[in-house]
């Protein structure tokens, strides 16, 4: 598993698509995918920072830590 990403469930929360994200922080809405579902290799923290700044969140509410050897 490793790091999660929950870009998407901090859209949902905050009642906002992807266009609309995207056209915001001025991210390509392919770019925005890719790292909404969990493809991306890397986030820029200049990239995290204007994130949580539009959706009024922390770094840990987009992204997550779980260890591969815990089964749940």
């Amino acid at each position: 598993m490793g790091i999660i990403v929950n870009l998407d469930v901090m859209m949902a929360k905050r009642k906002v698509s992807l266009n609309e994200l995207s056209e915001r922080v001025g991210i390509t809405p392919a770019n925005l995918s890719i790292l909404k579902t969990g493809k991306a290799k890397a986030i820029r923290f200049s990239t995290l920072e204007i994130l949580c700044k539009e959706l009024e969140c922390q770094p840990s509410d987009i992204l997550e830590y779980q260890d591969k050897t815990i089964n749940p």
